[in-house]
């Protein structure tokens, strides 16, 4: 895939994400195309493989920071 086009995909995957839809629709190449998920999850997963596809074109990495808390006990 072409960098425009996996920035299209990644943009519906993170918009239907965002609406609560778990069907999206994608146009390339002039195609029409139509996926149903079966959860947040695999579309979060979907948006993940797209960001390491984008990193691994682009030559940079992704990088992941998790927060940990704690009460100060």
């Amino acid at each position: 895939m072409t960098h425009e086009e996996l920035l299209a995909k990644r943009a519906a995957l993170v918009a239907a994400r965002s609406e609560g839809a778990l069907r999206i629709v994608f146009h390339s190449g002039g195609t029409r195309r139509e996926v149903e998920y079966r959860s947040f999850g695999d579309i979060q997963a979907a948006i993940d493989a797209i960001d390491r596809d984008f990193a691994a074109q682009t030559g940079s990495r992704v990088t992941t920071f998790l927060p940990s808390f704690s009460k100060g006990f």
